[in-house]
């Protein structure tokens, strides 16, 4: 379906502008070509040709943090993310994709070997201070003007991905509960190792067993960019490996990947064979958040004396409507002070790999959460996206806070 099929959508915007109370770029930055109703406006003038397409489009098109704020305070209710997704796919038609892009959506992301030799290399620049020289010497330029500010988002990388230590196959488990099957994402594979063992260490202690699942990448960086077909052969490829699992669950403990799993059918709607296979799938995923519910870790008193709060990912607040569960584990923990963080929904600036084309921004949208966990005197900010993790605690050294920024399954 293109943007044109979409128009009687985009014309139920009346202009109301309290999409712009929620929206963390427009309040960044004011302009109005930022918020919901500009970015439809633009939309409704390239259906109706009153502007062409062009590489001048790409700046309002790919600024959206697709983080669903939008829609939340619409009343008509108008998924200006979904649409802006629509929209990037039709650029990328229209004017091109770029060859870094093939190469991460065709190359790298397919296959997690190659991902693997890739974080590698990337352990050994950033760990051993090369990048910090390729960075002062303008060498990461070549990448484009904010690469070279993003790399200084990580602090460090792990020598080894989760998937290296742990390959899969099925582990034994302590407990009596069901088989589950773990889904790994790529953040936590190569980023967030430490949140990986922790929620492998969770399940298997709960589970009969544990199968490590061989999947690759589940597509959501591909989708949001716009390359939807992309999407649907990293999609394709996990369905076949989720279809053969026997585990009566999928856990994950990226909220982005379970919200893009959850996703599938719409993504092979109609009479696509594989749209089965994805509806099927969608049922069975959790979010380590949601799994926890039913199988909540011992009250081990880790966080007694502790002032902690939660920040909500969008993947899962939004688009999983999961609000509740992660506060009630944190809360039964003996010892600890929960405290509520404002606006703890508002997006991060992470939004997956946002800062390494917009990094001035996100920083701003950084900066008003960082603000925020000031004001709440928390010691340890909690979350569930691997991306989340890595720009909150870019944002706690960048505003010298004593805070800890850890996994859900870390903290438990």
């Amino acid at each position: 379906m293109s943007i044109a099929e979409r128009y009687e959508e985009i014309a139920h915007c009346n202009r109301c502008g309290f999409c712009q109370a929620a929206c963390p770029i427009f309040r960044s930055t004011g302009h109005e070509a930022g918020v919901a109703r500009g970015r439809l406006a633009l939309l409704r003038a390239l259906i109706e040709g009153r502007i062409e397409w062009s590489p001048e489009l790409e700046a309002p098109l790919y600024t959206c943090l697709l983080c669903g704020a939008c829609t939340s305070n619409c009343f008509p209710a108008i998924a200006t993310g979904e649409l802006v997704v629509q929209a990037r796919a039709e650029y990328l038609q229209k004017v091109g994709r770029t060859s870094i892009h093939r190469l991460l959506f065709d190359r790298l992301l397919p296959h997690p070997r190659r991902l693997h030799l890739a974080a590698r290399a990337a352990a050994l620049g950033k760990n051993s201070g090369a990048s910090r020289l390729a960075r002062a010497l303008g060498l990461l330029r070549v990448f484009g003007p904010d690469f070279a500010h993003a790399e200084e988002i990580v602090d460090s990388l792990p020598t080894q991905p989760l998937r290296v230590r742990y390959p899969e196959g099925i582990y034994p488990g302590q407990g009596a509960g069901p088989a589950v099957a773990y889904f790994v994402g790529c953040g936590v594979d190569v980023v967030q190792t430490a949140a990986g063992a922790a929620t492998l260490k969770l399940l298997r202690r709960h589970c009969s067993s544990v199968q490590v699942l061989g999947t690759n990448c589940c597509g959501l960086p591909a989708f949001s960019y716009g390359d939807r077909e992309a999407a649907r052969r990293l999609a394709a490829k996990n369905l076949e490996i989720l279809a053969a699992t026997g585990a009566a669950a999928v856990v994950t403990d990226c909220s982005s990947c379970a919200g893009f799993i959850k996703s599938y059918p719409r993504l092979f709607s109609g009479g696509h064979p594989l749209s089965a296979a994805a509806r099927a799938a969608a049922a069975r995923t959790q979010d380590a958040s949601e799994w926890l519910q039913s199988a909540p870790p011992a009250e081990s008193g880790r966080l007694r004396g502790r002032r902690v709060t939660f920040h909500d990912p969008c993947h899962a607040v939004r688009g999983q409507g999961i609000l509740s569960e992660p506060r009630r584990l944190l809360q039964r923990q003996p010892g600890a002070t929960f405290v509520e963080l404002a606006e703890a929904d508002w997006c991060c600036g992470g939004a997956g790999s946002y800062a390494l084309s917009h990094y001035e921004l996100a920083m701003r949208v950084l900066d008003r959460k960082m603000e925020n966990l000031k004001k709440s005197e928390a010691d340890l900010v909690v979350t569930t996206c691997p991306a989340c993790i890595l720009q909150l605690a870019h944002g706690v050294r960048r505003h010298g806070l004593a805070v800890e920024v850890r996994h859900l399954t870390e903290v438990l």
